[in-house]
Parts: C-alpha cells; structure tokens; sequence
C-alpha cells in the first residue's frame, strides 16, 4: 500500500481571520491598511524595475510588464495586484481569505482592471503546477506558520529565468521598537496585533530558505521611512523593513 505524504500548509488560520476582519477597508487609505497604502509606492516601483530589468522592458512604458504572467501571493484586497494588471501584467491575486477575495474581484470590477482572484494557498496553486515568470510575497512572509514550506512552495511556481520577490521585516530589537511598539502602539498606523515580532525572517534566514530551493538571491535592499518627505524609500539600512530579489536560472544556464 502507497501512502501520500501530508502536504505541510503555510497558512496561519488565526492571521488570516485577523486580515479577514479588515476586508471591507482594503481600499480606505485611511483605514487600517493606511501604512500599506502608503508603502504600495516604493514596493510597486521595485517590483516594475526587477522585472523590467529581468525581462528587457522599459520601465518608463505605461505598459512595461505586458504579457508576463505575476502572482500577488497574500494579495488581500488587490492594492498591489491592480497597479501591476494596469501596468500590463498578466496578474493572478491569491489570499487564503475568501472575504479578502470578494473585496479584491469587487474593487477590481469597479475600476474595470482584469485581475485573475483566487481564495486559495501558495501550496495549492504549487500543487497544481502554475507557473509565473514573476512570484511575489509581498509583506507575507512574516504572517506565514511555516516559512520553509511557504518559500518551497512560492519557489516551486517560478518559471526558469523568472523571479521571485519579497518583502518582509526583519527581527531585530530595532523593529520590534519601530514596526511594533512604533507604529502599533504610539503611531497607530497599524491596528495592534498586526505582527508577532518572532515571526519576523532575518534576511539571511529568507535568503537560505529560498537558495535551497534553487533560487539565487540577485539583490536586496532595506526601506526606510522619510518622515520629512512623508514617503517610504529605499536604503542600504535593512534592520527593520527589507526587499529581496531572486532569480531561478534558465535550463540552458544549469547545464553549463
């Protein structure tokens, strides 16, 4: 008798209910996803750049990432997921949420933007053989219950010469005063309870889960926010907030 080994699940049912009860705000940028509205800017920037460089596209074109198919992994209600489908990407929106989901497809068809909405997990769609040229796990990776296995999974689903990029916050006593106490508990820009300081991924720690899974990290970088200017932007400093690029290789190149 042949039994099937368990697929481990990345998902984290108590974070998801704790998203799921924003779901409706999504699109308030003013709400609890204010500090996300805000960071979408530089993330969305860095995102069409990598690609446009990946790919031998002109970033300044309003239709950069034409035709190149992209996963919003942990998409919520679709603000990153709709600027990239209006700068041409071929976009498909996943979060385990289902109320996130209705937020994202109704959004979405207000603003007449094709967004291809999925409740479901990195594991599934893994599973189910998709692939992308573009994976991203945008401000995800620290609300995961198994990292490894998240990082396998969002791996597995990157096309030979594709990307994968991510962003997270890393765990230092700097971002538990900053991203924590900072911005839950003084500022409140994020409702509390938002992150759990233990879950946050050391860039070394990110950088190794991925490189296992045959991914080599092409660049990093931290981002800081400018009080005076009112904006997140990029910087060498990767203590609290950070970026990561990561290219699986093309078959050609394996061999060699």
């Amino acid at each position: 008798m042949v039994t099937r080994k368990a697929r481990i699940s990345s998902v984290d049912a108590a974070e998801v209910e704790r998203f799921s009860r924003h779901a409706a705000d999504w699109w308030n940028p003013r709400g609890p996803m204010a500090a996300l509205h805000k960071f979408n800017p530089v993330r969305l920037a860095y995102i069409r750049d990598q690609a446009a460089a990946c790919f031998g596209r002109d970033p300044k074109k309003l239709d950069c990432l034409k035709n190149l198919r992209m996963l919003d992994i942990g998409c919520g209600g679709g603000i990153l997921s709709e600027p990239l489908a209006r700068l041409g990407a071929a976009m498909v929106g996943a979060d385990p949420s289902e109320d996130n989901i209705a937020a994202a497809k109704a959004h979405a068809s207000e603003a007449g933007v094709a967004v291809d909405y999925r409740a479901t997990s990195a594991e599934d769609l893994s599973a189910a053989n998709e692939r992308f040229d573009v994976v991203l796990a945008m401000e995800v990776v620290e609300h995961v219950a198994d990292v490894d296995a998240f990082v396998g999974a969002c791996a597995a689903m990157v096309k030979p010469g594709g990307l994968m990029i991510a962003a997270t916050l890393n765990r230092t006593l700097k971002s538990f005063a900053l991203a924590i106490v900072g911005a839950e508990y003084v500022l409140r820009w994020l409702p509390r309870g938002t992150h759990q300081w233990d879950k946050f991924v050391k860039p070394e720690e990110l950088e190794s889960a991925i490189e296992r899974n045959d991914l080599q990290v092409i660049g990093e970088r931290g981002v800081i926010y400018n009080p005076l200017a009112d904006r997140w932007q990029l910087s060498s400093d990767m203590d609290v907030n950070y970026m990561l690029v990561a290219q699986r290789q093309k078959k050609q190149e394996r061999s060699k």
